[in-house]
């Protein structure tokens, strides 16, 4: 595993030295997003075709077929004071289905403190309006209503972080609810890449309003399954 996490880390920081388009600060340079990394950078494209997260991914959604969606990196720096906002992932996706999972990997070791925290039994509640990272501001043209204020009513949430070094992983439901406080007061930075994984139920979904991913078009009909060279079935293995 420790050779993946330094091939990990050194295709952040290549990323970081040269920028794609896709490349978001949600806050400035301490807090940064990107995302579609495997078909530019290799040691993400390696990683997402030929690591265990595809396997894992298998098991964990009792799906005989994995498919690729997105791969993503986040960093937060020393003093980011952005905190990640509350939000599902799926209706960010134009995916319909419930056979869907993140696999969430740090490379540097993050304390529940400034950890994902996840509303637990929430991957059973409805859809709710995407919002964007950097202003918040609400998706337009949805028609799903927003989230409630969770931040602003901690104490009515059952609310879960936890402890995770580098070589751990987090994998949670495209639906859950979930978001993570800012790194003003850690020790360390907090670089994590995630990958977005599709099973035998996933379907292209045309969705009203603004859709983020996939960015472009995906060359799909409205309930046909993922698939072609942006969204490789890795598992089983081919070769």
């Amino acid at each position: 595993m420790n050779d993946w996490l330094e091939r990990l880390r050194e295709g952040v920081e290549q990323a970081l030295s040269s920028p794609s388009d896709n490349q978001e600060p949600y806050e400035d340079e301490r807090f940064v997003g990107d995302l579609n990394l495997w078909d530019r950078i290799n040691g993400f494209g390696d990683f997402v075709l030929n690591s265990p997260a595809g396997e894992i991914a298998a098991t964990i959604m009792a799906s005989s077929t994995v498919t690729f969606l997105y791969d993503q990196m986040f960093v937060k720096e020393l003093g980011a004071e952005a905190r990640t906002p509350w939000h599902q992932d799926q209706p960010y996706w134009a995916v319909s289905g419930r056979q869907m999972c993140s696999i969430w990997t740090p490379l540097d070791p993050v304390p529940s403190a400034i950890a994902l925290e996840f509303v637990r039994g929430s991957h059973l509640w409805r859809e709710y309006n995407p919002q964007h990272f950097l202003d918040h501001s609400p998706y337009e043209g949805t028609g799903l209503p927003n989230l409630p204020n969770i931040e602003a009513a901690r104490e009515e949430y059952d609310i879960v972080s936890y402890d995770v070094e580098p070589g751990d992983c987090l994998i949670f439901h495209a639906m859950i609810t979930h978001g993570a406080p800012d790194n003003s007061s850690a020790a360390t930075r907090r670089r994590a890449y995630a990958i977005r994984w599709l099973g035998d139920d996933a379907r292209f979904c045309e969705r009203a309003g603004e859709v983020a991913i996939p960015p472009d078009d995906a060359g799909l009909k409205h309930g046909e399954p993922y698939s072609g060279k942006n969204f490789p079935t890795v598992w089983p293995r081919t070769t």
